[in-house]
């Protein structure tokens, strides 16, 4: 079984249909693949829908029916944290929303799936860029 946290770069290459967006719909195609958003991620991609005034229900409708989201509390909020802390010491945008991602990813024992090049060197990320 696959585990893998996507973040909102990918959701959004999703939800437009592009070519990055194929490894994603390949995942979720996967029978014994387990998907999850972190709930920042979920803010993230209905932002962004919203800014390009885009069908923000039925973002938010295909994010919950094909993901499990992980809601952020105290635990979560102290390893992003520290994530956080320590990787903009190299990456110096590297964004609070990521390290949740991580953090997130971490937690569950899975893998980022992401076209983020802040996660170009992360050991715990799949690139689909």
């Amino acid at each position: 079984m696959s585990n893998y946290v996507v973040d909102a770069w990918a959701w959004v290459e999703y939800l437009i249909g592009s070519k990055h967006g194929v490894k994603l719909k390949e995942v979720l195609d996967e029978e014994n693949s387990e998907v999850y958003t972190c709930a920042i991620t979920l803010a993230e991609v209905i932002s962004k829908v919203a800014r390009e005034r885009r069908d923000v229900e039925a973002a938010y409708t295909m994010l919950l029916s094909n993901s499990q989201v992980i809601n952020i509390n105290e635990e979560l909020s102290l390893q992003a944290g520290l994530l956080h802390c320590e990787t903009r010491k190299s990456l110096k945008d590297f964004g609070l929303a990521d390290a949740y991602v991580l953090a997130t990813a971490r937690k569950l024992k899975a893998k980022v799936l992401t076209g983020d090049l802040h996660f170009k060197n992360v050991k715990d990320a799949v690139l689909i860029k």
